[in-house]
């Protein structure tokens, strides 16, 4: 994992990237959650996304939104984090040209602005949104959604109230030729305490039936694998050091 920095338009962003080792390998920008509430690229909601991209060969980059870490600017509940989202996938893209895939994915207040970005985009291919803050957050602008993709709510979720999540997956869901996918982890609290690996396997078995879709047939045979996780990397994800967030 690598520490980067770009520039954005209120100036430096802060970020970490893994660069895949596989030619042509998919890109993911992961995108963290509120930053006047604490949320930072170290949250490990995204961080399991992140370990989970890259564990399945993409190159993949967190960053932190302006004003937050060693980010500059001014917090602006929306277009800003907007615009810093944008440059983040165009400098992933930039050092990935032959990237045959790109994917988004935000937790909570990430999640909105991962969805934004992903209307403007038609490059993205794919997406996860965890949490969605769709009980505080407008999203009537996924109309209509441009791809398939994964929307993951914790049942016990403090913050984002479940029904409303599980109706904005639903209503996305009616559209042509997308297919939106929606996953409950029923004791998951907003921080996904003691539930990050059902999150990662959640997240991990998604993108490899949605790679596996758009892969030419004649590599598509055989059993569907599925994520496995070592014990190694399951206290990882529940003890990481990296800052726990109290966002929202």
């Amino acid at each position: 994992m690598t520490e980067v920095l770009f520039n954005g338009h209120a100036g430096r962003l802060e970020g970490r990237y893994h660069q895949s080792d596989k030619p042509g390998a998919p890109i993911a920008l992961i995108l963290h959650p509120h930053p006047q509430y604490g949320g930072t690229m170290n949250n490990k909601v995204v961080y399991t996304l992140f370990s989970c991209f890259q564990n399945l060969g993409f190159s993949v980059l967190r960053f932190n939104f302006r004003s937050v870490g060693r980010s500059q600017g001014e917090f602006e509940d929306g277009p800003g984090e907007l615009s810093d989202a944008t440059v983040a996938l165009d400098w992933l893209q930039s050092v990935n040209p032959e990237a045959r895939q790109c994917w988004i994915a935000g937790y909570s207040f990430g999640a909105w602005i991962g969805l934004q970005l992903l209307m403007r985009r038609p490059d993205i291919n794919n997406f996860i949104a965890v949490s969605p803050p769709a009980n505080e957050k407008d999203f009537t602008f996924l109309a209509p959604c441009p791809t398939s993709g994964l929307v993951i709510q914790g049942g016990a979720d403090e913050i984002v109230n479940p029904p409303s999540v599980a109706t904005l997956a639903k209503r996305l869901n009616t559209q042509k030729n997308v297919q939106v996918d929606f996953a409950q982890i029923e004791a998951g609290d907003h921080m996904y305490n003691n539930h990050l690996v059902d999150l990662y396997k959640i997240a991990g078995n998604y993108v490899i039936g949605a790679m596996q879709k758009k892969a030419p047939q004649k590599k598509r045979r055989g059993r569907r694998k599925k994520v496995e996780i070592q014990e190694q990397e399951t206290l990882l994800l529940e003890n990481d050091t990296e800052d726990m967030d109290t966002e929202e």
